[in-house]
């Protein structure tokens, strides 16, 4: 079987079933920025040396390919997202329980990891927004908003947790005066 079709050439894709829409459409576009935000957390994969985090992000990549393939309009039960929501809670609150308290904007820098999650976060954010507009012209399954939204927050903390353990100090975003 060859990858190449030749029939996406008129600029248009099949959603799930074969309905094919513009490959600008918003329905395309957020789920190429949950494909998106998935490849990048395929890098920060290679680049974290920590268990507990690296078993979370693979949970997290088996998530956004339900979410993704819920969007291209395949028949996906996303009931679960409500549980993983409340698991990337508890995550959260665990690693924030070891970090210092924050009450200042932080740079988006560090470690090479942190750095890439941080970039990751802000894929995600992109996703968000794209499935909010989609939301305002076609029915979206609101537990995928609600996910991407706390998985934004996890990764901020992950970021800032793996800084924290390489000891490396945050840089606060201070306005500047010139």
């Amino acid at each position: 079987m060859k990858i190449y079709t030749k029939i996406g050439d008129d600029g248009t894709t099949s959603l799930y079933g074969g309905k094919r829409i513009l490959k600008s459409h918003l329905r395309v576009n957020a789920y190429g920025s949950i494909d998106e935000l998935n490849s990048i957390l395929g890098v920060v994969l290679a680049a974290i040396h920590d268990g507990r985090v690296e078993k979370f992000i693979n949970q997290v990549q088996k998530d956004l390919f339900l979410i993704g393939s819920s969007l291209a309009k395949g028949p996906v039960n996303l009931e679960r997202l409500n549980q993983r929501v409340e698991e990337i809670e508890k995550v959260i609150d665990s690693l924030s329980a070891e970090l210092p308290p924050l009450s200042n904007f932080i740079l988006p820098e560090g470690t090479e990891a942190a750095a890439l999650i941080f970039f990751a976060r802000a894929i995600g954010r992109r996703a968000e927004r794209e499935l909010v507009a989609l939301s305002l012209e076609e029915e979206i399954n609101k537990n995928i908003i609600i996910y991407l939204n706390r998985l934004s927050d996890l990764l901020f903390v992950i970021a800032r947790y793996l800084n924290f353990k390489a000891g490396v100090t945050e840089t606060i975003w201070k306005e500047s005066k010139s």
